[in-house]
């Protein structure tokens, strides 16, 4: 096991303090302005020809926790912090915005029948669910008026994340086409990320590409600023999103993988520490609090 005093751990058996109140040692975001998306991004039906404002990236130096399973006043030493966009930015530096931008929610594919059911991706005349996810519904990308339908409905979402201060949005499910029975494509999905990307940029946040390591420079010419990438240390993928991102890349390591605490040294050797650092971050895969059974919180 890793011990305490090698690596800011916390698991079962180490305790963190909660992050202090002053915040006046935070290390600032960076900041850059953001240019048009090419025309072409996705190929299917989105453009991009208008400047955008000026979005703040990643900081320097960040050490990241993810919350997606509920909120909590972060470890001590913790700048970068991703929660749901149903919670309340933590305000230590710099917070991402969750939003589920191409499956339905948990707790929300029923309205999504009821409301929009053109929206939801059918085979034979069932809503298609995904198998690791069954509570949640694939949305449907093949059209571009489907597409502004979608991109209309979850825009709110991101303009809540605006509104709440958050520096940042990410969409989850990028790659639901890989698992749409053929129905959606790479470009349908990139054509969505792109209207996306023009309502986070409208609204003055970055944008995060979640895994999908497959489409290489392609998102990014679709306008994401940075990526997520979970379990890129299992499949030896981290070097693929670095090269497209430089150090605006995310990592997390989930202690399920096989040799977690290997991977998670590994990844933190090779680009965990030091001026061109990267924030990794191990987590368990449900995203417990603290205090739960299994929850488990490492950085480099």
């Amino acid at each position: 096991m890793l011990l305490c005093a090698a690596l800011t751990v916390v698991l079962a058996g180490c305790a963190t303090d909660p992050a202090p109140d002053d915040t006046d040692d935070q290390v600032p975001a960076t900041s850059a302005t953001v240019g048009p998306v090419p025309d072409d991004a996705g190929s299917s039906g989105a453009t991009g020809s208008t400047a955008r404002p000026e979005v703040s990236l990643l900081p320097a130096g960040a050490q990241v926790d993810y919350q997606l399973g509920g909120a909590y006043d972060p470890p001590q030493g913790v700048t970068v912090v991703v929660r749901d966009v149903t919670a309340e930015p933590a305000g230590l530096g710099y917070d991402l915005c969750y939003v589920n931008g191409f499956q339905t929610q948990p707790g929300d594919s029923e309205a999504w029948l009821s409301d929009h059911p053109d929206l939801v991706l059918h085979v034979d005349g069932a809503p298609l669910e995904d198998p690791d996810w069954p509570d949640e519904l694939l949305l449907d990308t093949s059209t571009a008026e489907k597409r502004e339908a979608i991109a209309e409905i979850l825009g709110e979402q991101v303009d809540t994340c605006a509104e709440k201060g958050f520096d940042a949005v990410e969409p989850d499910n990028l790659d639901s086409y890989t698992r749409s029975h053929g129905l959606l494509t790479e470009a349908d999905n990139l054509a969505l990320a792109s209207l996306l990307v023009e309502r986070a940029h409208a609204a003055g946040m970055a944008i995060a590409q979640k895994n999908t390591v497959e489409l290489g420079d392609r998102g990014k010419a679709a306008g994401f600023d940075l990526a997520v990438a979970e379990d890129c240390a299992v499949y030896d993928e981290c070097g693929d999103y670095t090269a497209v991102y430089g150090r605006q890349v995310i990592e997390i390591v989930y202690d399920d993988a096989p040799d977690f605490e290997e991977l998670l040294e590994t990844s933190c050797a090779d680009h965990g520490r030091g001026d061109d650092s990267i924030p990794v971050v191990g987590r368990d895969r449900p995203l417990s609090l603290p205090g739960d059974p299994g929850y488990t919180f490492v950085t480099c």
